[in-house]
């Protein structure tokens, strides 16, 4: 497995902007496709974006599209989400993780960071 350690989570303002960071170690990272998940207090982890292991392909939600941009550098092993214009609805944890396939579910990634806290404040 790939092991996967989130960084750049913090507090921002309503329309503010991050960028969260996703370094991996262990396997081959350009063997993976790479994706970005978060959790709410009390609500289920939902996806948010996800890139294909040359970066030539990207899929988002639909609450994040035209905000939120995924990209990855395999030379570096890192995988980035910038989110502008964020929302305090995007108050989140955010989780990298890391599938040898495709999707846009949990269970279709098999290795998961720990989470970085992004709190938007209204």
């Amino acid at each position: 497995q790939v092991q996967l350690v989130e960084s750049g989570g913090g507090l921002v303002q309503a329309g503010g902007s991050l960028r969260l960071s996703c370094a991996a170690s262990g396997r081959p990272f350009s063997s993976y496709a790479m994706g970005w998940f978060r959790q709410a207090p009390g609500k289920e982890r939902e996806f948010v974006a996800v890139i294909s292991w040359s970066g030539g392909r990207t899929n988002y939600a639909d609450s994040v599209k035209g905000r939120f941009t995924i990209s990855r550098d395999n030379a570096k092993n890192t995988v980035l989400l910038k989110m502008n214009s964020l929302k305090p609805e995007d108050t989140a944890v955010y989780y990298c993780a890391a599938t040898t396939g495709w999707g846009t579910t949990v269970g279709d990634f098999g290795s998961w960071g720990q989470g970085t806290q992004v709190t938007v404040s209204s």
